[in-house]
Order: structure tokens, then sequence, then C-alpha cells
């Protein structure tokens, strides 16, 4: 197994500075393909404004290596909605998209109702809360989608800080990964080895063919980039995937209680591939705090639904 992820790595490993945007804008019209930026956002105003802002003038007005910035608002309290609009993406609520088929909250639900309003034959999947990035994520995200037929995903990875420290400080340039390198990644080592390759595995910035996303089932909250992973795997094989290093990103980080409940999905998600039973709906998560200096028990609902495959109901799309 070390040898083969060892291979894939050097084989399938790049940096968005291999390919020029020339270089790409002539691949995308051999190609014929279309492409869709979506941001899953939730109570973004402050930063997803920016998000599109930037895309657009550099990959919309200036070339056209997009066709569309799509923001599908899931379930917003603040001004998401009007700030990616005014900033130029078409914008949905999440909960308006196809409500025939019910409403679930979080971001795989919203990356899933994406496929049903854009019309890309390829994703890129970016996050809302960007602080510390370029518009160069986008085209090194596309590059081995559109220059190499056989790869059908692409996972970002770069520098992720824990906090803002100077990018000379390499001791912390991938502390920001804390579910990623306590959950993620001990359990793809242990169940799905030949993923262990993967650099940032849960990493928000990926990019895959929308036939191969349209074909997966998605779970509706944190867990929807492993099982992408997992799923591609076992379907089109390791080959199938890339991987680019897009430099430095930097986010806004959630409490340590929160990531809880993400490691959760994640973790039911792998075991269930590995073969054991998961539980469906809502499981307990039972967690502890203190309250006016007396440690008590929390407990929340940790969401662990999954969509099934999004083809099925494409044919009626609305």
């Amino acid at each position: 197994m070390p040898e083969s992820v060892d291979a894939w790595f050097a084989a399938n490993t790049s940096s968005w500075r291999d390919r020029s945007l020339t270089e790409l804008l002539a691949a995308k019209a051999a190609s014929g393909l279309s492409v869709s930026l979506v941001v899953p956002a939730r109570n973004e105003a402050a930063t997803v404004g920016d998000v599109v802002t930037r895309v657009r003038e550099a990959l919309v007005e200036t070339t056209d290596l997009l066709d569309e910035i799509v923001v599908i608002d899931s379930d917003s309290t603040d001004d998401t909605y009007a700030v990616a609009e005014d900033a130029g993406a078409v914008v949905h609520r999440a909960a308006e998209i196809r409500p025939d088929l019910g409403v679930a909250l979080g971001k795989g639900e919203a990356m899933w109702k994406s496929l049903f309003v854009t019309k890309g034959d390829l994703l890129v999947f970016m996050d809302a809360d960007l602080l510390d990035w370029d518009t160069h994520f986008v085209p090194g995200l596309l590059g081995p989608l559109l220059t190499r037929p056989g790869i059908s995903l692409v996972k970002g990875f770069y520098e992720r800080p824990l906090t803002s420290s100077a990018p000379s400080d390499q001791s912390a340039a991938y502390e920001g990964g804390r579910v990623t390198e306590l959950v993620a990644r001990p359990l793809l080592n242990l169940f799905f080895g030949e993923l262990a390759g993967l650099v940032q595995p849960l990493a928000g910035e990926w990019a895959i063919r929308r036939s191969l996303f349209a074909s997966l089932p998605v779970p509706t909250g944190y867990a929807v980039e492993t099982t992408a992973l997992i799923d591609t795997l076992r379907r089109e094989g390791l080959g199938a995937i890339a991987q680019v290093d897009l430099g430095r990103r930097a986010h806004r980080h959630q409490a340590l209680r929160d990531l809880g409940a993400m490691s959760t999905q994640i973790a039911a998600a792998v075991w269930e591939r590995s073969g054991g039973v998961a539980p469906r709906g809502a499981a307990t998560l039972r967690q502890y705090h203190p309250t006016d200096g007396v440690i008590a028990p929390l407990t929340r609902a940790v969401d662990l639904d999954e969509r099934p495959p999004a083809e099925q109901y494409l044919a009626d799309r609305r």
C-alpha cells in the first residue's frame, strides 16, 4: 500500500503554477466543457461578496474560464443572499430548490441542491469564508480536469494556519486542519489506505465532473468531501483522483465543540462505507461546558442523513 500511495502522489499531485491560464482556456475551448463555480454559504455576509467579486472580475469578465458563479444560501439569517447577489452571483436559497424533495440543513445539502440550478459540465466548489486566498484557486482546480481526461475529482491543498501567523512560520502552516488531523486522516488511513496520499481530504476547495457528482450519494452535512473521495475511489479507482497545491488559505475557524459535530458526521460516514452500520437521522452528541463555574452537559442533535444520487431526479429539473 505505501508504494502505491507514493506512486499516486508523484503522478497525481501538482501545483496551480504548472498550467497557465492560456493553456487552460485552450483546453476548455477544445473540450467544449462548461464550468460552474458553486459557493455554498451560511451566514457569510462578511466574506462572500469578496469571493464572488474577485472571481467574477478575474475569471468571468476578464476571461471566460467560468460560465457561471452560483451561491447556494443555506438558511442564512444575515445578508448573505443580498451581498452575494450584489457582487454578481446567481443566488439560490437551498430550501427553495426542489422543495418537493424536502429540506435539510447543511453544507452537503447545499452542494447537492446545486446540481438542480447549475449547468456546468465541471463543478468547482469554494467555501464562502475565505480570508487569505487568490483567484488562482479556480484554474488550479480545473487544470487536471481540463488537461487529463482520466481525472474525475480534484482536491485542493494549501498552507492553512490556525491563526494569522506569518507566512514564514512553517510550524503553524498546517495547524488549521484540526478535524483533518484528528479524525479524517486517521480514519482514512485505517479504512481506506489508498487515500492516505491526500494532503487535505476535507478541503472545501475541490472540483468534480458533474456526471460523477450526480451519481454519488451526498451527506447533507460536513461529510460530503470525505464520501466523495471514498465513493470515487470505489467507482473509478485512485487514478481518477488528483490534488493541486493552491498555496495558502485562511478562514474563520469554528469553535472546538462545533468541530465535534463535524467529526461525528465524518466518522459515521467513514464507518458506514467501511462496512459498519451507522445510524440514520439525528445522532445525539453529548458534550460538556462550564456554566456559572460548574461543568454541565450539553447535548446536540447531529444530522447523519444522506441524499440519494441526484441523477435520478435531474430528468425532472425544475
